[in-house]
């Protein structure tokens, strides 16, 4: 007998749910129609790396631990003397994560990541770039359930940039609440 493949979660409920709950909400008449989720850009920058390029290591480290995959590096582009930049210097790192392990990374995200942030009120459903794309920032990456707290030693920002085949920021926004992303209420 065949070995039955895993699927995310996510992936599942996007299949069996998601697809039929979009299509029935916006009309669509082609299933190619149908927004999904197409990647998830996680990024981090990393200001201090440039005194000292151990903190570059460490938080690409910690970005491998919390996406399951290899960051990475992004490197100035020009010198800036007043900030002790040099061309090619290692600035950040960055992730972009597709199919299975973006739908883990997402799951992590909704159910663990975000109720762990303090003071957390909900998502700015005005976080849209008017071309179906939703981007949130969190302050400490140690909110992913993936890092242990007393083997870090600086606590790093990150973006998470959620890329939807959506046409409009209305179709993203129905999307991902669908995907149960904890919007507040729009004022």
């Amino acid at each position: 007998m065949a070995e039955q493949a895993y699927e995310p979660r996510l992936k599942t409920e996007y299949r069996d749910r998601i697809r039929a709950a979009m299509k029935e909400k916006f009309n669509y008449s082609n299933e190619m129609q149908i927004p999904r989720l197409d990647k998830i850009v996680v990024n981090m920058g990393i200001g201090e790396a440039v005194a000292d390029s151990k903190k570059a290591q460490a938080a690409m480290k910690d970005l491998a631990q919390i996406t399951g995959q290899k960051p990475v590096a992004t490197k100035a582009r020009q010198s800036i003397a007043s900030f002790k930049l040099r061309e090619g210097m290692v600035i950040g790192a960055k992730v972009t994560l597709r199919k299975d392990r973006m739908y883990e990374f997402l799951d992590r995200l909704i159910t663990v990541a975000l109720p762990r942030v303090k003071d957390f009120r909900g998502l700015r459903p005005t976080s849209f770039d008017g071309r179906g794309n939703f981007a949130l920032g969190l302050r400490e990456h140690i909110v992913f359930p993936e890092i242990n707290y007393d083997e870090i030693d600086q606590i790093w920002g990150m973006d998470v940039i959620v890329c939807t085949t959506a046409g409009s920021d209305d179709e993203a926004r129905a999307l991902l609440t669908e995907f149960q992303f904890p919007f507040t209420a729009q004022q």
